[in-house]
């Protein structure tokens, strides 16, 4: 009999401890959304032996506030914390204690515009264990920041190429914006940031890039406070390569540009340059954009009515003000190579609707976004570093003080 009574209270006792595992487990994944679960669980008051801050159903949670959880009583066994955020849930990576009595995330920031659950389960001192779900959301911004970067992704750029990112709206924090923003390349070289103003930051190495090289640009803006009340919205990787180098260099006092790819000779074409009352400037200028044809009107640069060409062929922006290197097919041929009569820009060669043999044709079709153009013998002053791509006129020295980050 009394074997008999023996088995009866160990499967009595089984049968228990099923029923704890059941309850725990329905308590860590279960039904309900929000708010402790106790009963079978733990004893009467058990989910003060679970502590979670932000407390539970909390809403608008700032950026600044921290995400713990801890043990009152005894030590957490396991801590589970998810973020749904852009309709996408992801587990947020965390770390509990030696001592097992609180966990942390690996990342101190909490995202904006999520919501986060964490569902912990703790054993206290007296052996019983316990489980609680908490829920709360962060702040969502009123107001976000990007920045619009160059070169475009994956493209192929010239050895002059700077990575430059404007930012849609004014930033305070720099140096918190600096930060959240990576440039890499391999081979490895030294890339320095350099701020110009409040909106715009570029990158680049001390010496133009070396042929072959691949840069990777990672953007962690998302959720930088830039301004007071403006977080960033951007979250994101891109990569570029560094082509064939091409230097092309135009004497405005001889009327050539002589191009070297690789430090070679290609050649050295006649050009029409600035003419006194409208020189040219001086200084390295990188290709930012080229067009196969574009509208210029004077009215758009500060000349007034001065000209409106309708189709000027194979145009090549030099700077943000205006300054192209470009087909022109109204000129004299016989200026080219020996007068500067344009309003800035460089002038070669060409006929109405660009041809592919003429001189700026021949040029267009073997230059990159990225190449570099420098004017020498101009009457005009250097070029400012941040109209266009022009950081390459700026000493190493001064371009590394223009880092935010002390």
């Amino acid at each position: 009999m009394s074997h008999v009574q023996g088995r009866a209270r160990r499967a009595r006792a089984a049968l228990a401890t099923v029923v704890t595992w059941a309850g725990l487990l329905a308590g860590a994944v279960g039904c309900t959304s929000d708010g402790p679960v106790a009963g079978a669980l733990g004893p009467p008051g058990a989910k003060e032996v679970i502590r979670v801050v932000p407390a539970d159903a909390s809403k608008e949670v700032r950026p600044g506030q921290v995400l713990r959880v801890r043990a009152s009583e005894g030590r957490l066994e396991s801590v589970r914390v998810v973020r749904s955020q852009d309709a996408r849930e992801s587990p947020v990576p965390g770390r509990i204690s030696a001592d097992g009595q609180s966990w942390k995330p690996d990342d101190e920031r909490l995202a904006l515009a999520a919501k986060y659950t964490v569902d912990a389960v703790a054993l206290d001192d007296d052996g019983r264990r316990s489980a609680r779900r908490t829920t709360f959301t962060t702040y969502v911004p009123e107001q976000r920041f990007i920045g619009y970067v160059a070169p475009d992704d994956r493209s192929v750029v010239g050895t002059g190429m700077i990575v430059s990112l404007a930012f849609n709206r004014g930033i305070a924090d720099r140096a918190a914006v600096e930060r959240a923003v990576r440039v890499t390349s391999r081979p490895a070289v030294d890339i320095r940031p350099h701020w110009f103003g409040r909106e715009r930051l570029d990158f680049r190495p001390e010496t133009y890039w070396k042929p072959g090289t691949e840069v990777t640009v990672e953007l962690d803006l998302r959720d930088v406070e830039g301004a007071p009340g403006v977080y960033g919205l951007q979250h994101r990787t891109f990569s570029f390569t560094v082509g064939r180098g091409q230097v092309s260099v135009v004497d405005a006092s001889r009327h050539t540009m002589e191009v070297r790819r690789d430090g070679e000779v290609l050649a050295t074409v006649p050009v029409t340059a600035g003419a006194p009352k409208t020189p040219t400037y001086n200084g390295k200028m990188v290709i930012t954009e080229m067009l196969e044809v574009t509208r210029m009107d004077s009215r758009t640069v500060g000349f007034g009515g001065e000209y409106d060409i309708p189709d000027v062929p194979h145009a090549i922006r030099l700077t943000d003000s205006g300054t192209f290197l470009h087909g022109n097919y109204w000129a004299e041929s016989d200026v080219f190579g020996d007068t500067n009569v344009s309003h800035g820009c460089v002038g070669l060669r060409d006929v109405k609707g660009g041809g592919a043999s003429t001189p700026a044709g021949w040029f267009f079709d073997r230059s990159l976004v990225g190449d570099v153009v420098e004017v020498v013998n101009s009457k005009d002053r250097t070029v400012a570093p941040d109209n266009g791509l022009g950081g390459w006129n700026m000493s190493w020295e001064k371009w590394t003080k223009g880092s935010a980050v002390k």
